[in-house]
């Protein structure tokens, strides 16, 4: 299976190098490249890419904009390119229904891996990166509260609620936990069912908030 991206970015340098990266592979093809958010919608629309990488900040239509737009019209996942310390509205982007974000320094390896990750079907969410988040989400004073109590949870959707707070992919999970990614997604939709929790980016909070994982640990 050859999985199929868009790459938008209003820099051309960091558009064509991130291009140029995905390309290289043998089972990842860039269908088309695009420079605001309105041309990454369309060119969503054009070529029906499995992944669109997003700059958070773009001209005429921004990237949460762009992933709103496109989470909402197609199957296509959304992942945010940012730099995080100057960028205010991550957690739009998040209600938007951005499956993740990268950072725009991001390693060439963890490049590629972030794009097969996100196709199977997993959140984008690397431990610095799920950090970031509490911080902010901290500072906002907003609350994810969890339906019922964390006692509601097993001993081993515990063990999950905690790797997903540390930004862990179902498959890392599953190996942390020597089970199948089958067992880990089990466990996954029953964490966030029994807390109410939208997705795996609340999950993260709510792991944070009740305890579980220390600030900063």
């Amino acid at each position: 299976m050859t999985i199929r991206v868009v790459v938008a970015d209003d820099q051309e340098l960091v558009r064509s190098g991130f291009a140029m990266i995905l390309s290289a592979q043998p089972d990842i093809e860039v269908v088309a490249e695009a420079g605001d958010g309105a041309e990454a919608v369309a060119a969503v629309r054009r070529h029906a890419p499995d992944v669109v990488l997003l700059d958070i900040r773009m001209p005429r239509m921004d990237g949460i904009e762009a992933a709103r737009r496109i989470c909402a019209e197609t199957g296509c996942r959304a992942v945010m390119l940012t730099t995080f310390d100057q960028d205010d509205y991550v957690y739009e982007a998040l209600h938007a229904g951005a499956s993740g974000f990268l950072l725009k320094d991001v390693r060439r390896d963890d490049l590629v891996h972030a794009v097969r990750v996100v196709v199977a079907g997993d959140s984008l969410l690397a431990p610095s990166v799920a950090r970031r988040l509490v911080a902010d989400f901290t500072s906002r004073g907003q609350v994810v509260t969890a339906g019922p109590e964390l006692g509601a949870l097993t001993a081993r959707e515990r063990e999950t609620l905690v790797l997903l707070g540390r930004g862990l992919s179902n498959a890392e999970i599953a190996a942390e936990l020597v089970v199948s990614e089958h067992t880990v997604k089990t466990h996954v939709s029953n964490v966030l069912s029994k807390l109410g929790l939208r997705d795996r980016i609340q999950a993260v909070i709510c792991a944070y908030e009740s305890g579980l994982i220390a600030p900063g640990g």
